[in-house]
This record gives structure tokens, C-alpha cells and sequence, in this order.
């Protein structure tokens, strides 16, 4: 059974070019996954999606747990089988979406308790619970339970959610120590809002517990690029050379940038599928909203040196008009574009790694993009 690996390739700067390896796959870094909230990337098939240059996809514990049950995807395979999907998984715990979705939770050292947004039932998560479901699902890459702390918050505040996520992490550990199979991994998330001295005490209490990669977690939650960016900085120093670094949940083109640049490894966000949804095309000069009347009459494809079909056969004013019209393959055209957009830059960012040049390549892809 291949092991759960990571190796860095090279650097510039910061910035990091790695391969990160598991049993159902290797992962190139700086990595992109397109998140599969609730067993599919919306409004795309599996094929398409790889397509793209993905490697790995995301699934969201809290959503498969309520449905239609981590028991009954376990039934039926596991979450590769059920969603056709023979690459690698990171599932995160479920802890994000209680604390932004559920009804009536009440969190305890324990874990959190909840109503179901879909029906109201009742449920309760735990670090235990947790690392079962993702087990029941069979991801390649687990989280450990974390409190996602609100911003803005306070120190004190911040402190006692993340001694809580620490405590949680190693029961999460012992958990998946217990239940995974050969070959899995489980990251820890370092937490400690926008706090330096918080930062660190997480990273280090996490190292010493002892994973094979670690989160970087409570980010994109408010705080605007310009603190996130601050926080990478100072937090990134704390996490081993060694390990992948995934920050959670992010997200804009500019911030994938400085994110890498800033050293991280992975990254997911629903940026491409959402914004395709609602008609925001990513390309090289900016996003572009092609629902927008300039397009009506725009022969001109959305990427015409793109490998990806959505970019390169269709023009802006048909995609303008599935818009326009309501009809469903919109969604699925600039989802798949978005998508692919998001690879290229990956992509992009690794061969810059790797040829000494990312600083050029950073400061040219901004100007051009924000210009």
C-alpha cells in the first residue's frame, strides 16, 4: 500500500513546488481543489472536472452526514464509487458548516450539538464522530474537528476556542489512529483568529501531537485579503518545511497568488462553481460578468487559447444568452471554465516555482489582472 507522502520540489522565496503523494494518486502543488459539497462539483460531471487538471476534489462531512448519510455512501462503496471520482479525496470535519449552518447548536467540550438545516433533527458532533464519517466515506485526506472562530473576536475569546480545537485535535488523532485504513492521512488546523502569538501556540501544540500535513484555518471568514495576508506571514514560519500547508476555504485569484507566494501548498474554495452559477467568469484580464449587455453581440470566446472546450468553442455572446434564456448549461459552461481557469493558474505558478521566476510571474499576472 502506497503511504501518504509529501515532497518539496523547490522554492522561490516562499513559494513552494511539491508533490504530494497518497494511495489513489499523486497531488502537484501549489494545488486547487474544486469543492464537491455534497458528493458532486455542482453542475459537472466527475470526467469534465478532471479534465481541468484537477488531481483532487472536497467533500463536506457536514452535508454527507445529513445526506444522504456517510452510513449509506459507506454502503454503496464509499464517496469515490458514489460520485465516480477515482482520484484523491480531502474531506474537512463538518465543524465550519455547524457553527455557520446548523439550527440551535450548543458547543461543549464534547462536541457541538445541532438541528439539521435540511429537517431539524438532532444531531451531535464530535472529534470521534467526525473522524468516523470521513472514514465511513473513505477520504484520502481527513480534518480534525476545530472550532472555526467568528471575526471579529477577541483575544481571550480566541485563546479558549483554540485550546478547545487543541484538545479536540488529539482526540481526533486517537480516533484516527483507531478507525482509517493504510494510507490515509489526518491534518491538523491551525487555529488562533488573527492573533501571532496564538498562531504559534497552535502550530506548536499541533506539531507535537504529530501529523503528516496541517490546515491553516479561520481565514476568509471577514477579515479582508490585506489581515489574511498579514497572518500568512507570520504564521506559515511556524509550520514545518516538510509538510503540506492547506489554507481552508480560499479563494480569489489575487489571493491564490499571495497565498503561494506567502508558502502555502493547498488551497479550496467554491469561488469558480458559484461565481460560474452566477454568471462571473475568471480569465486573465479580470472577472467579467457575461450576463452584462456588452456581451450581447461579443463573438469572441472567453479563453481562445484554452485546452478547456467551455473556454475556447463557445462565444461570449452565446454564454450571454444561456444566461439571458435560463437555461442550465450556463451553469455548467462557466463552472467548467472557472474551473479550468483555476488549474491554468496552478499550473502556471508551479512551472514559475520551479523556474526561479514567481516574483516576475506574481507582479505580471496582478498587473494584467487588476488592470
Amino acid at each position: 500500500m502506497t503511504e501518504f507522502s509529501f515532497d518539496l520540489l523547490s522554492t522561490d522565496g516562499q513559494a513552494r513546488r511539491g508533490e504530494i503523494t497518497t494511495p489513489r494518486g499523486k497531488i502537484q502543488t501549489p494545488a486547487f481543489m474544486p469543492v464537491g459539497t455534497a458528493g458532486t462539483v455542482k453542475a459537472m460531471q466527475t470526467r469534465d472536472v478532471k479534465s481541468t487538471g484537477a488531481e483532487i476534489i472536497l467533500g463536506n462531512t457536514y452535508h454527507l452526514m445529513l445526506r444522504p448519510t456517510a452510513e449509506r455512501v459507506a454502503k454503496f462503496g464509499g464517496l469515490h464509487r458514489f460520485m465516480q471520482w477515482d482520484g484523491p479525496i480531502l474531506t474537512d470535519s463538518g465543524g465550519f458548516q455547524v457553527m455557520s449552518l446548523a439550527k440551535l447548536r450548543k458547543l461543549t467540550d464534547e462536541g457541538v450539538s445541532f438541528q439539521s438545516h435540511i429537517d431539524g433533527s438532532r444531531h451531535m458532533l464530535t472529534p470521534e464522530r467526525s473522524i468516523e464519517i470521513q472514514c465511513l466515506l473513505g477520504s484520502d485526506i481527513q480534518m480534525q474537528l476545530d472550532e472555526c472562530p467568528p471575526y471579529p473576536i477577541t483575544q481571550e475569546a480566541s485563546l479558549t476556542s483554540l485550546e478547545l480545537s487543541v484538545r479536540w485535535a488529539k482526540r481526533s488523532k486517537l480516533a484516527f489512529e483507531r478507525l482509517s485504513e493504510p494510507g490515509q492521512a489526518l491534518f491538523g488546523i491551525v487555529q488562533g483568529s488573527v492573533f501571532e502569538d496564538q498562531r504559534k501556540r497552535s502550530a506548536e501544540a499541533l506539531q507535537e501531537i504529530g501529523f503528516p500535513g496541517y490546515s491553516i484555518g479561520g481565514l476568509a471568514v471577514g477579515e479582508g485579503q490585506e489581515q489574511m495576508f498579514r497572518v500568512l506571514d507570520f504564521t506559515t514560519p511556524f509550520l514545518p518545511t516538510d509538510k503540506p500547508r492547506y489554507l481552508m476555504g480560499v479563494g480569489k485569484p489575487l489571493d491564490l497568488v499571495g497565498a503561494v507566494e506567502r508558502g502555502v501548498d493547498m488551497f479550496d474554495c467554491v469561488m469558480p462553481t458559484r461565481s460560474g452559477r452566477h454568471g462571473q467568469a475568471f480569465t486573465w484580464d479580470g472577472a467579467i460578468n457575461i450576463k452584462n449587455a456588452t456581451f450581447v453581440d461579443d463573438e469572441s470566446p472567453l479563453d481562445a487559447g484554452s485546452d478547456c472546450p467551455a473556454s475556447r468553442d463557445y462565444s461570449k455572446a452565446y454564454l450571454n444568452h444561456l444566461f439571458r434564456a435560463g437555461e442550465y448549461l450556463a451553469a455548467t459552461l462557466l463552472s467548467w471554465h472557472n474551473l479550468a481557469f483555476y488549474q491554468e493558474l496552478m499550473a502556471r505558478m508551479r512551472t514559475a516555482i520551479a523556474e526561479g521566476r514567481f516574483e516576475t510571474f506574481a507582479a505580471e499576472f496582478r498587473a494584467r489582472y487588476q488592470g
